[in-house]
């Protein structure tokens, strides 16, 4: 069995679950994904099957589309609403003008420190593992582009935004860093994928419903 399955990821589940359940379902051994998407992070995650998975590559280097909240006022460990609170500083004279400056100053070819909890290796070994150990490993920052980003809702502590940007972007540092540019902590606390290059959330399926006539030919 060969072909592509776009599945729209529940919350709480690691995308190599997404892969095990499809395995299963499917009973092929050959099942892989396009792009890494977090246990708290629902939406587009695109699975190939069969002779499929040779095209790994190509769509990992597709762009992405991001549905975020940022919680503005707190900041976390792990980036998200999974970590642990390191600081917190109340809100004051932000409005939304100051919120749209600061997403657009984030348009264009950036760079961005990769965090500690993700799937990056050092000497052989994922940044996440040696996190749950308590340790910190430098990191060099990496080139990404932000072509998109857009306000969508301004309900303080909690901003909505829009984002597509380049592979490899971490949309919980981002969410950090316009806290930052902003003056204050912040941390993801909500997560969409709505695209992956050509696939959109539309045509996801729930993952309780796939079947073999979900499959895109390769």
């Amino acid at each position: 069995m060969d072909g592509i399955l776009v599945v729209d990821k529940p919350a709480g589940m690691t995308s190599h679950d997404v892969v095990n359940r499809v395995r299963r379902c499917f009973n092929v051994r050959r099942v892989g994904h396009a792009g890494t998407l977090d246990p708290m992070a629902t939406g587009v995650l695109v699975i190939l099957i069969g002779r499929a998975t040779k095209l790994s590559s190509t769509f990992m280097n597709d762009d992405k589309e991001y549905i975020a909240t940022l919680f503005l006022g707190k900041r976390t460990d792990t980036q998200d609403a999974t970590g642990k609170v390191l600081e917190e500083k109340d809100l004051n004279g932000v409005d939304v003008n100051s919120v749209k400056n600061a997403l657009d100053s984030f348009l264009g070819e950036i760079e961005q420190v990769p965090p500690m909890v993700s799937a990056k290796k050092y000497k052989g070994k994922k940044l996440y593992e040696l996190a749950r150990k308590g340790e910190s490993i430098p990191r060099s920052p990496c080139n990404i582009k932000i072509h998109e980003i857009e306000l969508l809702e301004f309900d303080l502590p909690e901003i909505i935004f829009r984002v597509r940007c380049s592979k490899g972007t971490y949309v919980r540092t981002l969410c950090e860093d316009i806290g930052k540019s902003l003056g204050y902590p912040a941390h993801m606390s909500a997560l969409a994928r709505t695209r992956s290059g050509r696939f959109l959330l539309d045509q996801a399926q729930d993952l309780n419903n796939i079947h073999e006539k979900n499959l895109q030919s390769v």
